[in-house]
C-alpha cells in the first residue's frame, strides 16, 4: 500500500526552452545537412547530423536562459555529442538487460508532469504544441530519460548499502563539528580520466584541468569555463551541484572546502575519476527542525482489480467481505482470508503510517474514520478496500528524519562514486567512432 519512490523529472523545463521563435536569437546556426549525414558510430547505433543539432539547439538554449556565455561552435558540438553518444551507450545497455517502461508508467510520469506544472493534460499537449514540441517525440525523450535513471539506480541498488554504524559516524561528525552541519553549494568542472588510460594520455588530461584552471585565474566566468572544458553531464547547466551537506562531499574535498569563502575556487585536485575544479557559490548552516506528525495505526483489506478481477466482480467481493464484518467476523482473520495484499499474512496490518505513506484515496478515507471503525468500500488504483483505524498518536520523528537524511546522504556520496565508474566502464566497453571532425575538415 505504500507509495512507490516517484522518479522526479525536471526534463520539461529543458524540453520547453526549445521554443523555435528562441531558436532563431541563437548565435549558433547549424550547417545545412542532410538528416542522414552520421556524425559517430556508437556500437551498432548511428548519430545523426540532426539528432546533434537538435541536442545542441537545446543546451544552447538553456546555457542562454542562464546568462552563460557559449564557447565557440566546435566545443560545444564536442561537449553536446559526447553526452547524446553517453545517452546511446545506456540506452543500449537497458536494451540488453531488458529494462523497459510500459506505456501505463509512462502515462502516470507525464500526467505527473503536468499536474505538478498545475495543467490539465489537453492544457498541457497545447503547451508543447504551442512550443513546437512534437508530442510523440516529448514522450520518446521522457521514456529514454526514465528508462536511464532506473539504469542508474539499479547500479546503485546493486553496489551501495548504506550500514547503521555509517549512519552512527555521520550524525556523531555532525554533532561535533560545526562545518558538518553545513551546507555547500558548489559548480564544478571535471575532466573524466578513464579507466586503463596510459599515463601519457593523464597527463595530456591533467595539463587540460591545468589549462582551465588558468583560464579562471585570468578572470574567464567559471561557468563559461565548465562548458569549454567539464566532462561531467552537468557541464550544460553550468555545472551547479546543489546544496548538500559538506560530509556528502568524502573527507578529502570536505577539507578542501571548509576554509573556502563562497566565489573562492579549489585549485586542481586529483580523483580515481578525474581532475576536479570546484567553486564555492554559497555556504549555509543546515536546519535541524522538530518534526511531530500525526500517525495512524491502520489495516486493511485488499480485492486487486486485474485480468481475472473485473470492476464489478471486485466491488461484489469486496462488499460480501463487509456484511461478514457488520456481523461479527474478526477484521484480522478476514484479511488473512480473503486480502491479496503482501500484508494479508499479518492480517492486514500496515503499521503506523505517517501522512504521504499511502495514495490520496486512501489516505482520506482512512483519515475519517474513528479508532476500531471500519470504513465503506474504498477504491483506489490498486482495487478495493476495506480500512479499520486501530489508533491514532502524535509522534515526534525529528530523530528518525535525521537517521533518513544522513542515510540518504551516506547513500548519494556512495551513488555518485559507483554511477560515474559504472558509465565511465560502460564507455570504455564500447565502440565509440567520431565523424565530427571529419565533417568540419570538409
Amino acid at each position: 500500500m505504500h507509495k512507490n519512490n516517484c522518479f522526479c523529472i525536471f526534463f520539461l523545463f529543458l524540453v520547453l526552452l526549445s521554443n523555435p521563435l528562441a531558436a532563431q536569437e541563437l548565435r549558433f546556426v547549424p550547417a545545412a545537412k542532410a538528416i542522414d549525414h552520421i556524425v559517430a558510430v556508437v556500437n551498432e547505433d548511428v548519430i545523426t547530423r540532426q539528432e546533434l543539432d537538435d541536442a545542441v539547439k537545446l543546451a544552447v538554449s538553456r546555457l542562454q536562459q542562464q546568462g552563460v556565455q557559449l564557447p565557440d561552435q566546435h566545443t560545444m558540438e564536442k561537449q553536446v555529442l559526447e553526452s547524446v553518444v553517453m545517452k546511446h551507450i545506456q540506452l543500449q545497455h537497458a536494451k540488453e538487460v531488458g529494462l523497459a517502461v510500459s506505456q501505463s508508467e509512462l502515462d502516470e510520469t507525464i500526467q505527473r508532469i503536468a499536474t505538478d506544472n498545475k495543467l490539465s493534460l489537453p492544457e498541457f499537449h497545447a503547451v508543447l504544441e504551442k512550443d513546437g514540441i512534437n508530442y510523440n517525440k516529448f514522450r520518446d525523450e521522457i521514456r529514454e530519460e526514465m528508462i536511464m535513471a532506473r539504469l542508474k539506480e539499479r547500479e546503485v541498488k546493486h553496489q551501495v548499502n548504506v550500514t547503521e554504524g555509517e549512519v552512527d559516524n555521520y550524525l556523531h561528525t555532525q554533532k561535533t563539528t560545526s562545518e558538518g552541519q553545513d551546507e555547500y553549494r558548489l559548480a564544478h568542472v571535471l575532466i573524466l580520466v578513464p579507466e586503463n588510460t596510459a599515463p601519457s594520455q593523464i597527463q595530456q588530461r591533467a595539463e587540460r584541468a591545468k589549462l582551465a584552471y588558468e583560464k579562471i585565474k585570468q578572470g574567464v566566468e567559471f561557468s563559461q569555463v565548465v562548458a569549454e572544458f567539464s566532462d561531467a553531464p552537468d557541464a550544460k547547466t553550468g555545472g551547479i551541484i546543489e546544496w548538500r551537506p559538506i560530509t556528502q562531499m568524502g573527507p578529502t574535498f570536505a577539507e578542501l572546502l571548509k576554509p573556502m569563502q563562497p566565489g573562492d575556487v579549489t585549485p586542481v585536485v586529483q580523483s580515481p575519476s578525474g581532475f576536479h575544479i570546484f567553486k564555492l557559490l554559497g555556504r549555509r548552516a543546515q536546519e535541524i527542525q522538530t518534526v511531530i506528525i500525526d500517525q495512524t495505526h491502520a489495516r486493511h483489506i485488499l480485492i486487486k482489480i486485474n485480468e481475472l478481477t473485473s470492476e464489478n466482480e471486485g466491488k461484489q467481493k469486496i462488499l460480501q467481505i463487509k456484511e461478514r464484518l457488520d456481523r461479527g467476523e474478526n477484521f484480522e482473520e478476514a484479511a488473512k482470508l480473503y486480502s491479496e495484499d503482501t500484508s494479508a499474512s499479518s492480517g492486514g496490518d500496515l503499521g503506523w503510517l505517517s501522512p504521504g505513506d499511502t495514495v490520496p484515496d486512501f489516505e482520506r478515507a482512512m483519515n475519517a474514520l474513528l479508532p476500531g471503525q471500519i470504513s465503506d468500500p474504498v477504491r483506489t488504483q490498486f482495487g478495493w478496500h476495506l480500512i479499520q483505524v486501530l489508533e491514532r498518536r502524535s509522534q515526534d520523528i525529528s530523530q528518525d528524519r535525521r537517521r533518513q537524511a544522513a542515510r540518504q546522504a551516506i547513500r548519494s556520496r556512495k551513488a555518485d562514486v559507483v554511477v560515474q565508474e559504472w558509465l565511465r566502464q560502460l564507455r570504455d566497453q564500447a565502440y565509440v567512432e567520431y565523424r565530427l571532425d571529419e565533417e568540419h575538415e570538409h
